[in-house]
């Protein structure tokens, strides 16, 4: 990317810190021989580059007080980085309670007060134009754009999303949060087209067949659609209002930080788990995200049965490895509860009213339910069972969602040349003469320019 920025007549300068592990301490004698190894390595990025080792200052002490902080640095900022540290245990563990006497939050907390301190010294003597940075929300790279912003200095942030040939980019804004605002606030008016709808039946269909499809990489379902009738004869469900509350891995990145009116996603669990233990008038299906069969963190199971050791008949929990697809329970549900799983956006999209309880990107789009408050939760939620059918979505909120979806998967994402986890494969592909070429930038030219702090430009077709 560097390189690609030179050669497009940016002067671009790397800063890097040479730490091969964000959960394990390293003693002083291998952190300078990291360091030493990383600039030999790096020099042969010069002329084009200037690499430059951001491991400065006087090291911090081992525990981390009050006292101990780095007085050079803002109270804001200091705060700002308190929280990314939180942020990294959570992260790194799959928790959401945070012990800040842990030996982890410490370290943690002592590299990202190193990164921000040299951060905060080197970007106020030499003021770069932009500040690129990946992700911009954990780690060292948080602590990053945390100074950056409150120096005022304009930060790009990026991640890899589940498509190959794709980024995601953020100006000024944590690209994890994924702010679609200005994207919707220019295409929720222009129709799709029948080929743009086609494209986006087509992704839909491949989810629920358990199929990849295209450049997308993730297949999170385990089984295909196996249709309304054998899911509700695996679940034992009856004639009563089906309500589907679709779960995120705890301590997901795409959880943090997100509460609207709850401590966290973990307490709106607890919380509804009691409240449907206390009613029999509907049925509640809690579905585990499958990819937590991936994940070493607390389950959502074991959530569910801290409230309710053992569940009532009209309460079901469907395990991450469950032999039942998400889009059956879809079809079958009434109503679905969220805190920020792309399940909710396409429950809207099946016509299911969806109550939004994270600050997700869909939230507030016109096509689902947020409440601001317990009591307002509480009472969309008792409306809707009151009187289910009548609460189904109209056919204007349908396409709504429908729109919504196909602009966050298929343009929200920037075409790149380079994803990833697939760099070494794509690079023989997309050389740095091709990407450079007439070709190249004839499809990532504009990428290149918003990485770089020129506005996104939401209207040009993708």
């Amino acid at each position: 990317m560097g390189f690609a920025l030179a050669g497009l007549g940016h002067q671009v300068k790397l800063a890097y810190l040479p730490y091969a592990n964000w959960r394990k301490p390293l003693n002083r004698f291998d952190l300078r021989r990291h360091n030493a190894y990383s600039q030999k390595i790096l020099q042969q990025t010069g002329p084009l580059l200037t690499a430059i080792s951001w491991l400065d200052g006087a090291p911090l002490p081992t525990r981390i007080n009050p006292l101990t902080r780095p007085n050079e640095l803002p109270r804001d900022l200091l705060r700002a980085i308190e929280d990314v540290s939180i942020r990294d245990v959570q992260y790194t563990l799959q928790v959401e309670d945070v012990e800040q006497d842990s030996e982890l939050y410490q370290l943690r907390l002592r590299r990202n007060l190193q990164a921000a301190r040299t951060a905060y010294a080197c970007l106020r003597k030499s003021r770069p134009d932009v500040l690129l940075t990946p992700n911009g929300s954990i780690l060292e790279m948080g602590a990053v754009y945390q100074t950056a912003r409150l120096l005022g200095i304009p930060v790009v942030t990026y991640e890899f999303g589940e498509q190959r040939g794709r980024i995601w980019l953020a100006q000024d804004g944590e690209v994890m949060r994924q702010e679609t605002d200005c994207l919707w606030q220019t295409r929720r008016d222009t129709p799709l087209t029948e080929a743009q709808l086609e494209k986006a039946r087509q992704l839909y269909t491949s989810r629920q067949r358990a199929d990849l499809w295209q450049n997308f990489s993730r297949r999170w379902q385990g089984i295909p659609s196996q249709g309304e009738a054998q899911v509700r004869l695996a679940l034992g469900l009856d004639e009563r209002p089906v309500v589907l509350l679709a779960a995120n891995v705890i301590g997901d990145s795409l959880t943090l930080g997100r509460q609207v009116f709850t401590r966290s996603m973990t307490e709106w669990l607890q919380r509804t788990i009691a409240d449907f233990t206390a009613r029999s008038d509907a049925q509640l299906i809690v579905r585990i995200h499958p990819g937590e069969r991936y994940t070493q963190g607390p389950s959502v199971a074991d959530v569910v049965r801290q409230v309710v050791p053992e569940l009532p008949s009209h309460i079901h929990l469907v395990g991450a490895d469950a032999p039942i697809n998400t889009y059956d329970l879809i079809e079958i549900a009434d109503i679905g509860l969220v805190y920020t799983t792309t399940v909710g956006m396409e429950m809207a999209m099946s016509g299911v009213p969806v109550l939004v309880v994270g600050q997700t990107h869909y939230r507030g789009k016109g096509f689902t339910l947020d409440p601001d408050s317990w009591q307002s939760y509480q009472e969309l939620l008792n409306q809707i069972l009151a009187n289910r059918e009548a609460q189904r979505l109209s056919h204007q909120q349908v396409n709504l969602a429908w729109n919504y979806a196909y602009r966050f998967f298929f343009e929200y994402p920037q075409a790149f040349p380079w994803h990833l986890l697939y760099f070494w494969e794509e690079q023989t592909e997309w050389t740095l003469e091709r990407v450079l070429g007439r070709e190249g930038q004839a499809l990532f030219g504009d990428t290149f320019a918003y990485l770089t702090g020129e506005p996104i430009d939401w209207a040009k077709a993708r």
